[in-house]
């Protein structure tokens, strides 16, 4: 008798595992590829917002937000980008009619450009989609959950290809002379192969991101020295409370730090006896701007205002490079530095996170970064179409088409050992596997038993 092998049962769990997987990717690509050209379809399809033309010096940021002020005095400011460059809009952001919108003014004229819904946009519709479904966290543990499962999908698939004594066609490129269901197997084997490795950095680096396994691997990995708030009061908050589905304003190296509290006192302290008057008088915008400028920020920056009377202005860039990164907190009374937190401060594993975040986002290196991760999910599209239709041309008739599991297999130690490190790794897959192993268990159960009620 042969030896049993165990490439039948490696193909039912990379099966199940497409099953939930594949709609996933699909999205994922799409709406992956519309943020990767963010800044070439913004400046596609918003030129008259973004860009102006120099004239003189510009406005102060004290000036600019009076001017906007002036023109929506209902609108409630939470947030200010200054212009990257002499030929770029100033942005604030703001509740305006019950929604957040993106307000771009000319920094030269102070006229207002033009406003933009901030979460009915093409990207931040992309992002909240890529990023939780947009429906919030049932959709960011979904993501999480299709993740894990790309992960099984990923080793399963490299086991599947593993070439058997075949020689390079239809394992390293496809036999594009063949036909039919042949033809579609090549094509998902081999960009299949060519894209595991890059697809499991892109799953990997995405995961961080999740609010369940992220938090706690970011929990886990992002320390910084305890000194370093030492002196500074801080809040019941922490920084990933600015970053939403829809927007990003500081790096996930940062997210689980503390966000500190403004002290109404501190302007006046060291004025002898005479007590802080009712309402302490927050500094100008104009003011935070400098102290972004003299601590030598990128520009890119973004200034979030205090939330309420002990909240801090935050100076935050996720930079294109990460070494540009920067976090600030600043006492909105006096203007102190409550916190400065940059490259040189994140440990080893927050280097390699951001840095792989930003290949993931295709922003490292430019254009060519963004032609490669282009380049990734057309090949996970192309993987995810060609399973979609193999499994068309080969199911039967009112079946899913998965192949039946052989009973005289003996155990698969190396499979066990992979899927339960797995399970282990990422607690929600585990879960989730267990819950399949069960229905799994139940359904052949059941067609057994109705296989035995018919032979009686």
């Amino acid at each position: 008798m042969s030896k049993p092998s165990f490439y039948n049962l490696a193909w039912r769990w990379h099966f199940y595992a497409g099953l939930f997987v594949i709609p996933f990717l699909i999205l994922l690509s799409l709406t992956g590829i519309v943020y990767l050209f963010k800044p070439q379809l913004d400046a596609l399809m918003y030129p008259e917002l973004l860009n102006v033309q120099p004239a003189g010096t510009p406005l102060s940021a004290d000036q600019q937000l009076a001017r906007l002020q002036q023109a929506l005095p209902q609108a409630q400011v939470s947030q200010y980008l200054p212009p990257v460059d002499g030929e770029r809009s100033a942005q604030f952001v703001a509740q305006l009619d019950g929604r957040k919108t993106n307000l771009f003014l000319d920094p030269y004229s102070g006229a207002l450009l033009g406003q933009q819904d901030a979460a009915n946009n093409l990207q931040a519709i992309a992002r909240a989609l890529h990023g939780e479904l947009m429906i919030g966290p049932l959709g960011d543990r979904l993501i999480e959950l299709a993740a894990g499962w790309g992960i099984v999908l990923v080793v399963s698939g490299v086991y599947l290809w593993w070439p058997r004594g075949q020689g390079g066609a239809g394992v390293l490129w496809p036999r594009l002379s063949a036909r039919g269901r042949l033809l579609w197997r090549d094509l998902h084997a081999v960009t299949g192969f060519w894209g595991s490795a890059v697809l499991l950095f892109m799953l990997l680096t995405g995961m961080t991101w999740t609010g369940f396994w992220g938090a706690q691997f970011a929990g886990a990995w992002n320390h910084f020295p305890a000194a370093m708030w030492d002196a500074v009061p801080q809040s019941d908050q922490q920084a990933r409370s600015l970053n939403t589905a829809s927007g990003q304003t500081v790096a996930w190296a940062v997210e689980n730090t503390p966000l500190p509290q403004s002290d109404p006192h501190a302007a006046h302290k060291g004025h002898g006896a005479a007590p802080a008057p009712a309402s302490a008088e927050r500094i100008g915008l104009q003011q935070v701007v400098d102290t972004a400028s003299r601590l030598a920020v990128h520009p890119g920056y973004s200034i979030t205002f205090p939330a309420d009377e002990k909240g801090v202005f935050t100076i935050a860039i996720f930079a294109d490079d990460p070494r540009d990164d920067a976090t600030l907190h600043l006492d909105q009374y006096s203007g102190k530095v409550l916190a400065d937190i940059r490259w040189d401060d994140y440990g080893v594993v927050a280097r390699a996170v951001e840095s792989g975040v930003m290949l993931h986002e295709g922003k490292m290196f430019g254009l060519a970064n963004q032609l490669l991760m282009l380049a990734v999910c057309l090949l996970i599209l192309l993987a995810s179409i060609s399973a979609l239709v193999m499994w068309w041309k080969r199911r039967p008739q009112g079946r899913l088409g998965v192949p039946p599991l052989r009973h005289d297999l003996p155990l698969w130690k190396g499979g066990m050992a992979i899927m339960f490190g797995l399970g282990l790794l990422f607690p929600l897959v585990g879960a989730s596997l267990l819950l399949a192993l069960a229905l799994d268990w139940l359904g052949q159960r059941l067609a057994r038993r109705e296989a035995g009620a018919a032979a009686g």
